[in-house]
């Protein structure tokens, strides 16, 4: 046999497995989710997820596997959940809110994290910037600039002689800090005062809302928060007994008894989501994918909640809703 027969020969033979390799099916991509809430109760947001991986061509369980963590509104299980993801060695986890997105960044600084509705990344630690992350984060901020000022004016529209207005706020979560320097903010530039009432578990809500009224707050503003969220029942049915009207970030709260929201769609943001999880499983580096504002600000209005507690919704407020309870 020639020389260069015998060199081709070996050549195609080292090739072959390579070949082989590259038509044998890819592994199947995991992904990871670390979420603050309780599973049951957020569902309802997290389909969005599903729902954008389905319309970008995926099938559960087919084309990606997916491993959950839920901190069930207890933020001290985050760590040891955010470790348990790493080990499962995803190829990106998406992680919401903020709280979860640190305790996910805080685990690795190597796999991919989308975090979800997120506060101030820049503050925070998670990215360098927002147009150019840096790190291993990117994903979708939980609010747009100017939201707080609009939740206040939004309670003096409802409430006009009100002297001050009540702010309903999480101590335990981090965002909350941040929303709180934004309302009062909002609130100097509008000559407007605040009663804050701080608490740090579901147990806490119900006195909250009774010092409110002992306080004679006529409205309160509720913060977006994964345990505001999840006590939203809990909320709108106190506020009611107590007649304080209520105004929120989320509208989930309004379907579910509160008054007004005024702020982002979960569900969508989720949705959005699988946008990033794609680019990524796609060869893309979160350090280089922007972070993006939510597409999606609503106004909700509870008429029946409305009623119930002798208000009168100004018109021009109602016609400004994307929705309207009745």
């Amino acid at each position: 046999m020639k020389r260069r027969q015998f060199i081709t020969l070996i050549g195609g033979a080292a090739a072959w497995p390579l070949a082989a390799r590259a038509q044998a099916p890819s592994k199947r991509p995991l992904i990871g989710f670390l979420g603050t809430s309780a599973k049951a109760a957020g569902g309802r947001y997290f389909d969005g997820f599903s729902q954008g991986m389905r319309e970008l061509g995926y099938v559960a369980r087919s084309d990606y596997g997916f491993e959950d963590r839920y901190a069930d509104s207890d933020p001290a299980r985050l760590p040891v959940l955010a470790e348990e993801l790493v080990r499962l060695k995803p190829d990106v986890v998406v992680a919401a809110p903020t709280i979860a997105a640190l305790a996910m960044k805080k685990a690795t600084s190597d796999i991919p994290i989308v975090a979800v509705t997120i506060t101030d990344p820049v503050g925070f630690g998670l990215v360098v910037s927002e147009a150019r992350p840096g790190t291993n984060v990117t994903g979708i901020l939980s609010r747009v600039a100017g939201l707080p000022a609009k939740q206040l004016e939004i309670a003096l529209d409802v409430m006009p002689t009100a002297a001050k207005i009540g702010v309903l706020i999480n101590g335990n979560d981090p965002s909350n800090v941040v929303q709180r320097r934004e309302v009062e903010a909002a609130a100097a530039n509008l000559h407007s005062s605040l009663a804050p009432a701080e608490v740090r578990s579901s147990d806490e809500i119900r006195p909250a809302l009774q010092t409110f009224v002992r306080q004679d707050v006529p409205i309160v503003i509720v913060f977006g928060d994964p345990m505001f969220l999840s006590a939203r029942r809990q909320i709108a049915a106190v506020a009611l007994a107590l007649r304080l009207p209520t105004v929120y970030n989320f509208r989930d709260h309004v379907e579910d008894g509160g008054l007004i929201s005024y702020g982002t769609n979960l569900r969508e943001s989720f949705r959005r989501a699988a946008y990033f999880v794609d680019r990524i499983l796609k060869g893309a580096r979160p350090a280089d994918l922007p972070i993006e504002f939510p597409t999606k600000v609503e106004l909700a209005i509870n008429l029946a909640t409305a009623r119930a507690l002798g208000l009168t919704i100004p018109p021009t407020l109602l016609a400004r809703a994307d929705e309207v309870i009745e």
